[in-house]
């Protein structure tokens, strides 16, 4: 593989020379979404990142009550509480909560903790008719109602109204059910703003969750997430998938004024690093890399005169067709193939088109600065012919196990422990800048979604 040198980006605002995404978007063989012409890029500054966001108890404690305590966030899929009483229990930071299906058009989340002497009254999913504390038998139905406390005359002072279950905000979007422990947040719509008008037309509700793998990383939730922000690190961090991946040529739009942004990477289409690159190796490439690409295995030859993304989007077409039922004729090649990421403040990754979609969430390791959760979820298309999947559990790692253990992930494990391999570096490393810059410089465009993050950040933690 030969690559050169890239080119220079000329000023805050500066592109690489090589076709934009737009530029590509001109040459699909479908119309193309609205949404994906609309280009949302605005200059934040160069300033440095202070390194001690990374491991710092203080700033993680401002994080706590002015972010995990305030933000709306996911926590689980709808359909993994289909049934009243199905309930997954949601942990973050050092707080805890019960999503909960309490009727077939109702959840709740109730703070997952007895009224009593405070013991967890969930410690795993589930499905229940009420919560019955196992220390000392005090017993909750699922509307949060106190219905049995053994030895009640010796509780005069509890009463119906401050013996319920206290509640966090709850919300739906997508198939997606969000929490937010503040009483007096901002409904959901108004967080999400235009959020749900990009994804009008690939209405994640329509999904199923068909893989959910859960990792603990040895680093700060933010070096996690930040790692799957940018294209800039491809080409050292995985150079195999440059065939297929045109990482400098990604679109980065962070939207002023919105609770998320996206970048959008171009597939099918060779890294402008590369020298030279033909169309048949672009195809062996995503064949043999990517993980996205639904049953494609084996050898695939190029039909002469035809180029690598118009062939591999009508191999997608076919294949999830095939795989959902679903037809996918009028899907533009760019849905079909790229990789269109968003971020949604402070820790969820939904991504949108149609081939499938994948999402991250990253969390914080109970209170530990230097610990996160990290998560990687495909949904897959209901096949509207047939009964509705059911949701696959959780899988939970071992800290010894890499990321290609978990074969779900097919071609995706081995490309997510390139990423990872970085992560624990990164932290060590934050922790030497302390003798120099204390610091971090991020690039004014290509790691423009990395300043967005702390933008939000810095908003919140000053305004909680």
């Amino acid at each position: 593989m030969n690559i050169q040198t890239p080119k220079g980006l000329k000023g805050g605002d500066a592109r690489c020379d090589a076709p934009s995404v737009q530029d590509i978007l001109d040459r699909d063989t479908r119309p193309i979404p609205e949404v994906l012409r609309k280009q949302d890029y605005t200059y934040v500054g160069s300033d440095d990142i202070p390194a001690d966001r990374y491991f710092s108890r203080a700033w993680h404690d401002r994080e706590v009550e002015g972010v995990w305590k305030k933000v709306w966030q996911m926590a689980c899929r709808e359909e993994e509480i289909p049934e009243v009483g199905d309930h997954v229990v949601y942990d973050i930071v050092g707080l805890s909560f019960i999503v909960i299906r309490t009727a077939a058009d109702e959840i709740k989340a109730f703070v997952n903790a007895c009224l009593h002497r405070a013991r967890k009254l969930r410690t795993e999913d589930g499905s229940v008719s009420s919560f019955r504390c196992p220390y000392h038998g005090w017993t909750w139905d699922i509307s949060g109602a106190l219905t049995e406390i053994p030895c009640r005359w010796d509780f005069p002072h509890v009463n119906a109204e401050n013996g319920r279950l206290p509640e966090a905000r709850v919300g739906t979007w997508g198939g997606f059910v969000f929490i937010n422990p503040d009483p007096d947040c901002e409904p959901l719509e108004s967080f999400l703003g235009d959020l749900p008008d990009h994804f009008k037309r690939w209405r994640l509700e329509d999904c199923y969750k068909a893989v959910h793998v859960r990792k603990r990383m040895p680093a700060n939730w933010k070096v996690c997430a930040e790692a799957f922000i940018e294209s800039y690190h491809v080409i050292d961090t995985h150079p195999q998938i440059m065939p297929h991946t045109a990482d400098a040529n990604t679109q980065y739009d962070n939207y002023e004024g919105q609770n998320f942004n996206r970048m959008i990477t171009p597939m099918g289409v060779p890294s402008p690093h590369l020298e030279s690159c033909s169309g048949q190796q672009t195809v062996d490439a995503m064949v043999n890399t990517s993980g996205r690409q639904v049953g494609a295995v084996g050898t695939l030859t190029l039909p002469e005169g035809q180029s690598a993304r118009v062939f591999m989007a009508d191999v997608a077409r076919r294949r999830c067709k095939e795989l959902t039922g679903v037809d996918f004729g009028d899907a533009s090649d760019s849905e079909m193939l790229d990789a269109i990421q968003y971020f949604v403040f402070p820790n969820f990754f939904p991504w949108g088109g149609f081939s499938p979609n994948i999402i991250y969430r990253f969390r914080p390791d109970g209170n530990n600065p230097e610990s996160a959760i990290v998560e990687i979820m495909i949904l897959h298309r209901v096949d509207p012919a047939r009964p509705r999947p059911a949701p696959v559990p959780v899988h939970v790692m071992r800290d010894d196990e890499v990321w290609a253990d978990a074969r779900e992930l097919g071609g995706l494990g081995a490309v997510f422990d390139q990423d990872m391999s970085n992560i624990p570096f990164v932290q060590e490393g934050l922790h030497a800048t302390t003798i120099g810059k204390n610091a971090v410089s991020v690039g004014n465009y290509q790691e423009s979604r990395i300043r967005d993050l702390h933008r939000s950040l810095e908003r919140y933690i000053q305004h909680p």
